[in-house]
């Protein structure tokens, strides 16, 4: 398993590489624009050339770009319906020029009072499906979502939807978050209930979808449907529930990105993702 932490590319990409280093990971995760604004860019030539270089003989194996929260490819409001496919298209673009294993997209929700899901579903398969046709290489990963409000991607049903309505091509991954999981009702306590989850995610999904990992505690209960993020083993799931998580064999050779609050409250660290290692050694330990 490659264990990391979404950090900053401030500076560049091969900034991000060198913040992965210093932080032990062996993957990075990176927003390709700012988070706050719906203007990005491609990289210059220069900066791809320096982030490749940082790449060679870095101790971080893979990187992973997560489209900015911003996006809503289920919106029925036209303007806004092209914002997000022109980030999605920019962040799977952005996405080639470093080789990222893929880019994590939030599907989108329905519409602020819950909305009409299967609507809402198309909606955003058609987005996904146009924005994979207007870029070349790099996967695209929907991620599982808690469930709140009219989020599409709370359960193994809705992603299998999403990605056959997006054409069911080979570039549709799915990442899977333990928090989110855990908050629409995928118990991630134990390495029992987790392989009970992974057993219903091959048979609706398949396993050949699964292409990334986040791996984030719970502040809510199992079935919560509220995403709140805390430090792993501090929360509802529990130190040997992201124990299990980590050490499942099914997800062997997958990156796993811890994406905060980190122990400090403002960024992870290196002592997080130390935390992180040992609680994988913890569940190998445990299961043999």
């Amino acid at each position: 398993m490659l264990i990391g932490a979404h950090v900053s590319p401030a500076g560049g990409p091969a900034n991000a590489v060198a913040r992965g280093e210093e932080r032990h990971c062996t993957a990075i995760q990176i927003f390709n624009q700012s988070p706050r604004a719906w203007k990005g860019r491609l990289y210059h030539d220069e900066e791809v050339a320096a982030f490749h270089e940082a790449m060679e003989g870095s101790s971080v194996e893979r990187l992973m770009i997560h489209a900015i929260y911003l996006l809503n490819p289920a919106s029925d409001k036209a303007e806004f319906r092209d914002k997000s496919l022109a980030a999605l298209t920019l962040a799977l673009k952005a996405g080639e020029q470093l080789g990222a294993l893929g880019v994590v997209l939030h599907p989108g929700s329905a519409l602020k009072d819950g909305g009409e899901a299967d609507a809402a579903i198309s909606r955003a398969s058609e987005v996904i499906a146009e924005a994979l046709a207007e870029s070349e290489t790099c996967p695209l990963h929907l991620e599982d979502t808690a469930g709140a409000g009219g989020t599409l991607g709370r359960s193994f049903e809705e992603l299998a939807t999403l990605i056959e309505r997006a054409g069911g091509g080979k570039r549709l991954g799915i990442c899977l978050d333990s928090c989110h999981l855990h908050a629409s009702g995928y118990d991630m306590r134990s390495a029992e209930s987790i392989a009970a989850v992974m057993d219903e995610f091959d048979r609706v999904v398949g396993l050949d979808r699964l292409g990334s990992l986040h791996v984030n505690d719970s502040v809510t209960p199992l079935g919560s449907n509220r995403d709140r993020h805390v430090n792993l083993g501090d929360g509802e799931i529990g130190a040997e529930g992201i124990a299990a998580f980590l050490s499942e064999p099914r997800f062997d050779g997958l990156p796993a990105i811890f994406e905060g609050p980190g122990h400090t409250g403002k960024a992870v660290e290196v002592e997080d993702i130390d935390n992180a290692i040992a609680l994988r050694k913890r569940g190998l330990k445990a299961r043999g």
